[in-house]
């Protein structure tokens, strides 16, 4: 071996020599991951049922022609507010008239058949009985007579019927109220064979807000005080939300309760009560009622962002003594603002997990920080 093979050799020696004698570095554990906690909140919550329904008019009446005849004139605004008595059309009275007149001669000259009968009725009755005139001719007279009366008050039934249907002709609203768009315009024939629908006039003020209580939740409410069924509703302060998000000024109350739930639809109708001074709700609009009907004391609530929700199932991490971990199933009850009420799973001294949940598993430890209510609010609002 020559001398540069055997100093090769050497120094592949030292070389693995010096590799076998070094020390492996240590290996340093990450720190705990850092989460937030928040305590379990205690406060009364109030309970709402919201319910969808539709606003229809307090009082709404067709208005229709009762009489047959050609339309002449449309006598309202399309659209506007009418008073009780206010013309609103007019149907031709011509026709009407002349029946009326005819009506009139016919019962003037009945009612001079049957003057001229009782006259001989008071005639012949002195001289029947002294038998200057026979018994045939006083029966004859009286039957004259009786069938004059019959007639007469026929035609006087016909005069009354005939002065009913000029009235007629002249069409005003029943009610206080707003009234819509007409359906018949002028010069069209109204009244043949039916009552023509003309328009319709709604009272709104107040307006009524039909709703459907589904059977669950009526069964619910029902259960808790069986002696309310078929009583006078009591139920008030009901606010109601509007398409835009904007809340009616005025709460209602609970009105009419339907007898019975409909077998289509496992609803239950119901009828509540707005004021509506400014006319703001028509008939026909959308809506939420919410009613409160219930109110859990001293209700425990965590943030909404600290429930985790899979299908059905809702579980909160909750850190316990020596800051591990344990992720608990819980049964949720209604959500409050940014908050949500947990009725079974938790323990009113239990911190739990607001913030950092994705980093965490069942059984870890982590380090705590207290998150702040401002904090909280705002997480809750960006989960929405």
């Amino acid at each position: 071996m020559t001398t540069n093979a055997r100093r090769l050799w050497l120094g592949v020696l030292l070389a693995a020599c010096s590799s076998a004698c070094e020390k492996p570095a240590a290996v340093v554990a990450p720190p705990p991951p850092e989460v937030y906690v928040v305590g379990i909140e205690r406060k009364d919550v109030p309970v709402y049922l919201d319910l969808v329904g539709e606003t229809t008019g307090f009082q709404d009446v067709d208005i229709r022609a009762r009489v047959e005849g050609f339309l002449e004139t449309v006598d309202f605004r399309e659209g506007s507010f009418v008073h009780t008595g206010d013309l609103l059309y007019q149907i031709d009275r011509k026709p009407l008239t002349a029946t009326l007149e005819g009506a009139k001669a016919d019962l003037a000259t009945s009612q001079a058949r049957l003057d001229k009968a009782t006259g001989d009725v008071n005639r012949y009755t002195p001289l029947a009985a002294k038998q200057a005139v026979s018994q045939e001719e006083l029966d004859n007279a009286r039957a004259a007579q009786t069938a004059a009366k019959s007639q007469v008050e026929a035609l006087k039934a016909a005069v009354e019927k005939a002065t009913l249907d000029l009235s007629y002709t002249r069409i005003t609203s029943p009610i206080d109220g707003l009234v819509g768009t007409t359906k018949v315009n002028a010069g069209n024939l109204v009244g043949r064979g039916e009552s023509t629908l003309l328009t319709t006039v709604s009272k709104i003020d107040p307006i009524i807000f039909k709703v459907g209580v589904t059977e669950a939740d009526y069964l619910r409410l029902i259960k808790r005080d069986p002696s309310r069924a078929g009583g006078e509703p009591r139920a008030a302060g009901i606010e109601l939300t509007l398409a835009d998000g904007t809340v009616h000024p005025q709460t209602g109350s609970l009105g009419p309760i339907e007898r019975e739930v409909n077998a289509q639809t496992g609803t239950l109708g119901a009828q509540i009560i707005f004021p509506n001074p400014s006319a703001v709700l028509r008939p026909g609009q959308y809506g939420r009622a919410r009613v409160l009907i219930d109110t859990k004391r001293n209700a425990m609530l965590v943030p909404q962002r600290a429930v985790q929700e899979l299908q059905d199932l809702h579980r909160v991490a909750v850190v316990s003594g020596g800051n591990k971990v344990e992720f608990r199933n819980v049964k949720v009850g209604p959500r409050v603002d940014a908050l949500w009420v947990i009725e079974e799973g938790v323990q009113p001294d239990d911190m739990v997990v607001a913030e950092g949940l994705q980093a965490i598993t069942d059984g870890m430890t982590v380090r705590t920080k207290p998150m702040s209510a401002a904090a909280t609010t705002q997480a809750s609002a960006e989960a929405k």
